[in-house]
């Protein structure tokens, strides 16, 4: 018995002094994904935290590291104004040693309405677990963090609650981890407008752009994502040197913080099918705050065609046939106003060969407007004097060119460009190497944006099928659809059916082309009436990078995208999305190299209903397009 109780005593000790772990736990609103806490007591071990993520008892993040790193300048700078710095704080990782003062536990349900978007109606249910830490014996140094489990994902970041000295922080990188179960894959591009490959988590040449779309061993698909970028600086992501399978946040560069703050939450998003990543990509809308506008009636989503004449009578050519073709909006795009890449140009004045008040006019008797390009020296020199200009003028949007991405201080920049022409009634096209993390429910004027390798690079079909499943799970893509370019490596049907697989609410069509390439086709009907914004959307195929079909619904028509990569093959597309005992015709556009006109699509109709399938036979590098509206008795 002595031996028993001398054991027992050994054992707690043990668990005390060398290695003692507090856990928290947190699960999705549905029960499947679970959130686990942890932080090692032991001193000795500065209590690393560390948390773990699964789904129905499958691994999704195995242990993965938790942390911030802050300069140790900034405790310098606070100690010359008298704040006393806590033991601890000069190291490497500011979140050595924090000790759990509190945990809080939330839980929120609600549902809103955007703006515009892939769906009308966008619930908003997870729950909320708050860890509050402090410095031990310094409890004005404090940190939280803050997990969300929503049934789609999980999701966490730092925060820095208020110092009563106005503390700021410079935050040198995080140390967040993702560790992956092994043999995990990942759809790779180490810049915005690259193209992807499937590579292991192994010997990534640079830093993986986001989100980054991974499949897992257990059958299981996950992307890392990043929301609510507004002030700080962007994060990729970078393989660990240390840990195998393991990825980390990686930081362009610092980023200077004044408490209370928070960093950009971190997201992994998981589903049992890559289609339920785009189907559940409203995570990253939830994980910002709402608009604080009022009138948003001016927001009008749409199609626009670029004039690329830079000339009166092309844009007004341009106009007739954006009226013919329900196209909402003309672009005249960089020279407008003179050499895009110098401070010298003024943005102010119209210096190619355009009446612009005689184009704005004529426009609006069409019901065209006019978006305006201004590059980003105009815009860094003159943004406070031309978007009210351009307000005065009736221009109804502006794309802006070559913004810099990365940096703390040009993300904020960008963030008050978004601002200040939410405030002058300008919708927001940005192009280049930005890609979304959610804002757009903060900034609603922001329709779309590039950083996505559109048909300005002409890929081929099989990137087509990848992009659904990775750069548009992060929201709208600017992909500059063209249709008579003769440098399309992917036939016409691929083309319309782009339309519906690539979500852009300021959709650009005919990107290339000019309105004389025009010669009757009637599959252009499709273009008009296809919509750019949704009540509803659902991904039917979705084998990364083979093939894919989406249907979305605007009102009580559904339109239906499919592409295939460089193979043909044969598809049954199921009708079960449309409601039971409701028929409806079926305006289909398929490629047939019989049809006797350049673009070789057919047209037909047929009365289709739930409960059917439609066969589809695709050419390589091809595709389908179906409008499907309810039939008339």
């Amino acid at each position: 018995m002595i031996r028993f109780y001398s054991l027992l005593f050994w054992v707690l000790l043990s668990q005390i002094s060398f290695g003692q772990t507090t856990e928290h736990r947190l699960q999705s609103p549905d029960g499947k994904l679970e959130i686990i806490f942890s932080q090692k007591n032991s001193t000795s071990e500065k209590r690393p935290m560390t948390y773990k993520v699964n789904y129905q008892g499958r691994p999704v993040i195995l242990e993965s590291a938790l942390g911030i790193q802050i300069d140790n300048h900034v405790f310098e700078h606070s100690m010359a104004h008298k704040v006393t710095t806590p033991p601890g704080t000069l190291g490497v990782n500011w979140c050595d040693n924090l000790v759990i003062k509190n945990v809080v536990k939330t839980s929120e349900d609600t549902t809103w309405n955007p703006v515009y978007g892939e769906r009308s109606q966008i619930r908003d249910q997870y729950n909320q677990l708050v860890i509050q830490l402090q410095k031990e014996n310094s409890p004005d140094y404090g940190l939280h963090v803050i997990f969300r489990a929503y049934n789609s994902g999980i999701a966490f970041r730092y925060f820095f609650p208020e110092h009563p000295n106005g503390l700021y922080y410079r935050v040198m990188a995080e140390n967040s981890e993702f560790t992956l179960p092994a043999d995990t894959r990942a759809w790779y591009t180490a810049w915005a407008q690259g193209a992807y490959q499937a590579l292991p988590l192994t010997n990534w040449p640079e830093t993986a752009e986001r989100p980054l779309t991974l499949s897992l061993p257990n059958g299981l698909y996950a992307a890392l994502a990043e929301a609510q970028l507004t002030d700080y600086a962007m994060t990729k992501f970078k393989l660990s040197t240390s840990k195998p399978n393991t990825v980390v946040t990686s930081m362009y560069e610092s980023a200077d913080l004044m408490s209370d703050v928070g960093t950009p939450w971190r997201v992994v998003m998981v589903a049992e099918r890559p289609g339920k990543l785009l189907e559940n990509n409203d995570i990253l809308l939830n994980l910002n705050p709402p608009t604080t506008t009022v009138n948003t009636d001016w927001i009008k989503p749409g199609k626009m065609m670029r004039e690329v004449t830079l000339t009166t009578e092309g844009a007004v050519s341009c106009i007739d046939f954006a009226a013919a073709h329900n196209l909402q909006y003309i672009l005249f795009d960089w020279k407008w106003y003179g050499p895009a890449f110098t401070f010298n140009s003024d943005a102010r004045q119209v210096v190619a060969p355009i009446d612009m008040p005689k184009v704005i006019a004529y426009g609006k008797s069409k019901n065209v407007g006019v978006i305006l390009y201004v590059n980003l020296q105009a815009l860094y020199k003159q943004m406070d004097e031309i978007f009210p200009l351009y307000k005065k003028w009736g221009v109804k949007g502006v794309k802006f060119g070559f913004v810099e991405v990365g940096s703390h201080r040009w993300m904020t920049w960008l963030t008050e460009a978004k601002r200040k022409a939410l405030e002058n009634n300008l919708m927001v096209n940005i192009h280049d190497e930005y890609r979304p993390t959610g804002t757009s429910r903060t900034y609603p004027n922001v329709m779309t944006q590039e950083g996505i390798r559109g048909n300005e690079e002409f890929p081929d079909a099989t990137h087509n099928t990848i992009l659904p499943f990775t750069r548009y799970v992060a929201g709208a893509g600017d992909y500059t659809i063209c249709y008579y370019d003769k440098r399309l490596k992917n036939t016409h049907a691929h083309q319309l059916a782009m339309n519906v697989i690539s979500y852009s609410p300021l959709q650009s069509v005919f990107w290339y082309d000019k309105p004389a390439f025009y010669g009757g086709e009637p599959e252009i009907e499709f273009f008009a009436k296809v919509p750019t914004v949704w009540d509803d959307t659902k991904v039917i195929h979705d084998a990364i990078g083979e093939y894919v079909t989406i249907a979305r619904r605007s009102g009580t028509d559904w339109f239906v995208g499919t592409i295939t990569n460089n193979d043909g093959r044969a598809l049954k597309l199921s009708l079960d999305f449309l409601p039971k005992g409701k028929s409806y015709t079926a305006h289909i556009y398929t490629d047939d190299p019989t049809v006797q006109t350049k673009t070789q699509v057919r047209v037909t109709t047929k009365t289709l209903k739930a409960g059917q399938t439609l066969d589809m036979t695709l050419l390589p590098r091809g595709g389908q397009a179906v409008w499907l509206t309810p039939a008339t008795n």
